[in-house]
This record gives C-alpha cells, structure tokens and sequence, in this order.
C-alpha cells in the first residue's frame, strides 16, 4: 500500500476512536433507580376546627347581690371551685324562719328528738281517745242501770250523746294529727329547700376547666338565670372536620389523627377519631368527624384552625418514585428512563403525595430504571452515563 493511503488509513481510524472516546467524555452522569411496588398505607388531609370538649355559661340560681369574685378570666378551676360568692345574709333568715317553723309543726305532734309518733301516739288522739273509752264505759254502765230502771231514759241519752262526741273528737283528732305529720314533711322540704337556696348563694363550676369570660361584677345585684362566667374544659379538645364522601370506608372509629395548628407549625398533636356522621351532606357531599385530642398544657385554644391528617387501615401497592426525579413543565409531568445510555422522556400522572416520594399512576411501570434527581436539565435523548443508586424501600403514607 502506498505510503499516502496507510497513512490516511490511520488517520481515518485514529479520527473515529477519537470521537468515540469524546462521546463517553461528554455522557453526563446520572443517578439512576429501579422502581419497585411498594406498600402504601393511605392517609387523609382536611382541615377542620378545635373546640372545648365542655363549654357552659354558669348562671345564677338564687337572687342576691354579688359580693366578692372567687375566679378570673384564665383561671383554672376545678370541679365544684367556687367562682362567684353572692351575700347570703337574707337567704340565712329564710333557713332559721323554715327551721323554727318546722320545730313548731314537731313540738304540736309530741316528737322526740328525730322520730316522729304515729297519728295514734300523738298527745291530742291519746287524750281524745281516753275521753272516749270513758264515754263508752259511761253509756254501759247507763243501759245497766236503765234495765234495772235506776236512771232515767235522758240520762241514757245524755251518755249516749257525749259517746258520739267523744268519737267524733277522736276522729278529729286523728285527722288533725295525720295533717301535722303531712305538715312536717312539707316543712322540712322547705327547709331543704332554704338550705339549698344558701349554699346556692357560692356559684360553683360544673367541671374543671379555665374561666373564659366574666360576666358579673362585685356589687351587681343578679337575678335567677343571670349569667355570672363562661367556662371551657381545654383537656382534650374536640375535633371536627369534614371529609370527602369517597373516603368513607378509609376511616373508622379509633383512627389516629394527626393535628397541626398556625401557632405550632413544626408540632404534631395526636388524637384518635371518637365519632363518624352517618350521613353526609348534600351542599359539600362531606361526611363530619369528631375526635379527641390531647391538650394537657393548654397550649391549644378553642376555635383554632387545624390542618388534620388520619392515618387510614387502607394498604395499597403502587410505584413510587422520588419527587426530585419529576420533570414538570407547562403542566405536563415527566421523569426520564434510562436505556442504553440514553434518555428516554416519559409522561406520568402522578397521585397522591407520599413525604419525599410521589405515587404514579400511569406511564411507568415497575422495573424501570429512571434518572433519581437533578432532572430540570435534562431532555430526552441525552447520553448518560448511568450510576446506580439503591432505591428506598419504606414510603410514607399517601396523603389525600
């Protein structure tokens, strides 16, 4: 071969190796990842509102002035802790007037000490009845000596007519007795309920709570069902949310809730779902939840907006890829397989969001090695040089 020719030969082979190596150069390399099924236990966002588990306006049940205040706004409060102290003074001379009065009614039917007497062992029926065992011995011994003619008939009459009186007297007396004990049983009903009048003039809370509101101040004259504070139950708050009607069989009784408020952002309150509507409304379509959450500081306040996740029993397998290996522009979802050291542009609809995954549910199927992440400037049919990263094998529950 002629000179000229072996070296154009070698020219021309040293020219397409040269470039074959310029190409491996210039393949950008790439994270790449095998997408996998996964297990995804479903979750479920909405939001929803705090409210006190307890709340009720305490009113006044006895009419009095107000003398002194025993709670505040924002003071915590206990079961049965007074919270408004009413002057009892006039009340207390209604309790001494029904005791006097009722210990009246007791010394007219002869009681001794807590017992009460039959109608029968009263003093006015004892004496009542002795006056009538002595007519009837009367009238006896008047038929006995009218049979022998030793009195005359108006005598026997006359004994005659004092037995009826005598038993009338005694009937008398026994009704007379009968009203006292019905007497003393209305007076001591009135007394209980004097008693309860003066212990009515402490206004107490219903559970224990914080005060939310004041409403009466020293001096103020209240009025029955005058309304004196606001109290709030703040442990554990109720929860109530709507959520969608296709999430239905998702949720149940017992579910743990997840609660993040504006105030706290970076913290996670849980609660456990207590009740479900059985229906759900016509205008939102939504069924309405309640839970309970767990407010031991009272950091969380009544009527607060919360963002609510429930973590559901539902379990489903999907793919899942991480959210940096999406490509999104003008609405169009892609992520890039790799195949042959090149890339490939494929579209996606993608689901819910899982933490740092995102679910695809269709355009990817499983096995497929994908780009992992820095894929904004990527495009399709750009040479790669692939570099295998371990895919992650846990992902966080789907958020809906």
């Amino acid at each position: 071969m002629p000179l000229a020719a072996t070296l154009a030969v070698a020219a021309c082979g040293g020219s397409a190796t040269a470039r074959n190596a310029a190409s491996v150069s210039e393949a950008l390399p790439v994270h790449v990842i095998t997408v996998d099924l996964t297990e995804v236990r479903r979750e479920v966002e909405a939001v929803g509102t705090l409210a006190a588990r307890d709340e009720t306006v305490v009113s006044a049940e006895v009419e009095a002035r107000v003398a002194r205040l025993a709670a505040d706004m924002g003071d915590v409060v206990a079961a049965g802790a007074p919270l408004v102290i009413l002057d009892a003074e006039k009340l207390g001379y209604r309790v001494d007037e029904q005791r006097a009065a009722l210990q009246q009614t007791r010394a007219r039917l002869g009681a001794r000490g807590d017992e009460l007497p039959s109608p029968e062992q009263t003093p006015d029926v004892m004496s009542a009845l002795a006056r009538r065992t002595e007519a009837e011995q009367g009238v006896a011994r008047a038929r006995q000596l009218a049979t022998r003619q030793l009195v005359s008939a108006q005598d026997l009459e006359q004994a005659e007519t004092q037995l009826e009186t005598a038993r009338a007297a005694h009937a008398a007396a026994l009704a007379s007795a009968r009203h006292l004990l019905a007497e003393v049983t209305a007076r001591e009903a009135a007394l209980k309920g004097a008693t309860r009048e003066l212990e009515d003039t402490v206004i107490r809370a219903p559970f224990e709570g914080v005060v939310a509101e004041r409403l009466v101040s020293p001096g103020q004259f209240v009025r029955v069902q005058t309304p004196v504070m606001r109290v709030v139950r703040l442990h554990p708050l109720r929860l109530t949310a709507e959520i969608p009607e296709r999430f239905t069989p998702a949720i149940r009784v017992g579910h743990t809730v997840g609660v993040r408020v504006d105030a706290y952002p970076d913290r996670q309150v849980e609660g456990r779902v207590t009740r479900i509507s059985p229906d759900v409304k016509l205008r939102s379509r939504a069924f309405s939840i309640e839970a309970e959450v767990p407010n031991a500081d009272g950091s969380l306040k009544p009527g607060t907006f919360a963002r609510v996740r429930i973590v559901t029993d539902q379990v489903d397998k999907t793919l899942a890829v991480p959210v940096s290996a999406v490509q999104t522009r003008y609405g169009r979802s892609v992520v890039f397989v790799v195949g042959h050291g090149k890339l490939t542009a494929a579209e996606v609809r993608l689901g819910d969001r899982l933490g740092p995954h995102v679910e695809v549910v269709e355009g990817l199927e499983a096995g497929t090695s994908i780009v992992a992440d820095g894929v904004e400037g990527l495009r399709d049919g750009l040479a790669v040089a692939p570099r295998q990263t371990a895919a992650t094998s846990q992902v966080e529950g789907a958020r809906r």
